[in-house]
């Protein structure tokens, strides 16, 4: 890792003017519209995700287009903007196919950097919420060579990929293949997604399954292999400001919760021990702050570092998450056992982020190969 210079200055780990108007309009959307109430009635129904709620989102306030040139129908903002929105999708475990449709298909389509045809078409798309894809990999997978690809027989895709997020809600989906990458819409004939009981139901799983489906290729094997790469790469960096978010609800509500109940006629937030564990809490969310940060300004501006800062960013901020909301699950006490509260929202939740686009394990075996040591 190389120290600044005029080619590669120091991180802005900072939120700019615009950043914090753009956080204050989520936040206030998702405070509207999708509060814990409203996001366990959601789980517990038929329709994880709120169409009103996503058009609201994507479409009236321009989130889902942050990625996107404005010449291609986007906002021609960057990361660093779709990285507030995560923090506050996280906040509030809003169902919204933001991360996979808005940040990693996009970041896929902007690989291949096509100005026009297919591609063009899908993002314009993609960028005013009039569609969503899903890259149909695990959601587990960390690069595109972890899962088994689906092939291709005469011009058809055939395959089967399993624990797809957000599949099941997708109109398009974008499939890699021994021949490059296509793109199958979910109506398709040949095309069956089945939904499957996940651990996270505010980001609900599916296995799809293609049979002779009608695709369209939208780039060839070594440019598709490049894009989804790019993509998860994206995919990964963008989702430690996700678990940021949650991390530093889970933090806040706890706070607020032992100030407010009592015990031996005192706030059990005053006990020394718990003291002790909500301020080792906040050291870690401040550093899961900066880590997160670091990964959304490497990848807005197109830092050479890249890859460290979103291995180092997922290592740290998949822990710090889980614990987040374990302590906030414990230090409730009875109440944060029960359903009707939603600390086993943000619990699942982190869990089930602590795999997505790869383990913490895999991400701190990339630092170590990227990270050159001295020699003894």
């Amino acid at each position: 890792m190389t120290a600044p210079t005029e080619e590669t200055q120091a991180p802005d780990l900072l939120y700019s003017e615009a950043e914090d108007e753009l956080r204050a309009v989520v936040r206030s959307l998702l405070a509207d519209r999708c509060d814990a109430p409203a996001v366990l009635a959601r789980v517990e129904s038929d329709t994880p995700y709120d169409p009103q709620l996503w058009k609201a989102l994507a479409a009236d306030i321009g989130t889902a287009g942050l990625l996107v040139p404005e010449k291609l129908g986007g906002q021609g903002a960057g990361h660093r903007e779709a990285a507030v929105v995560l923090e506050e999708l996280g906040r509030s475990v809003a169902p919204a196919p933001y991360l996979t449709s808005a940040v990693v298909a996009t970041e896929i389509l902007l690989a291949l950097a096509a100005q026009d045809g297919p591609v063009a078409e899908l993002l314009g798309d993609l960028a005013t919420g009039r569609r969503t894809a899903v890259l149909a990999v695990p959601f587990s997978a960390p690069a595109p060579d972890a899962a088994q690809p689906a092939g291709v027989v005469a011009g058809a895709v055939e395959g089967m990929v399993t624990g797809v997020a957000d599949a099941a809600t997708a109109d398009v989906l974008l499939v890699p293949t021994t021949d490059g990458l296509y793109a199958v819409e979910t109506g398709t004939t040949g095309v069956t997604v089945e939904p499957l009981v996940s651990l996270d139901l505010t980001r609900p799983l599916a296995t799809v399954h293609l049979a002779k489906a009608a695709g369209t290729r939208l780039a060839d094997g070594a440019s598709a292999v490049s894009a989804v790469r790019r993509g998860l790469l994206a995919g990964a960096g963008l989702l430690a400001s996700e678990q940021l978010g949650l991390a530093e609800w889970c933090l806040t509500e706890t706070v607020r919760y032992t100030r407010e109940r009592h015990q031996f006629n005192r706030p059990v937030g005053s006990f020394q021990s718990l003291k002790h564990r909500m301020a080792q809490l906040w050291l870690e969310v401040v550093s899961a702050r900066a880590a997160a940060r670091n990964a959304a300004d490497a990848l807005a501006t197109g830092s050479p570092d890249t890859p460290l800062a979103v291995a180092v960013a997922q290592a740290y901020c998949s822990k710090v998450a889980v614990h987040a909301a374990e302590e906030c699950i414990q230090l409730h006490g009875g109440i944060g056992m029960t359903w009707e509260h939603p600390a086993h929202l943000y619990l699942k939740r982190a869990k089930a982020d602590s795999i997505a686009y790869g383990t913490a394990g895999h991400h701190r075996e990339a630092i170590a190969e990227l990270v050159e040591l001295p020699a003894p």
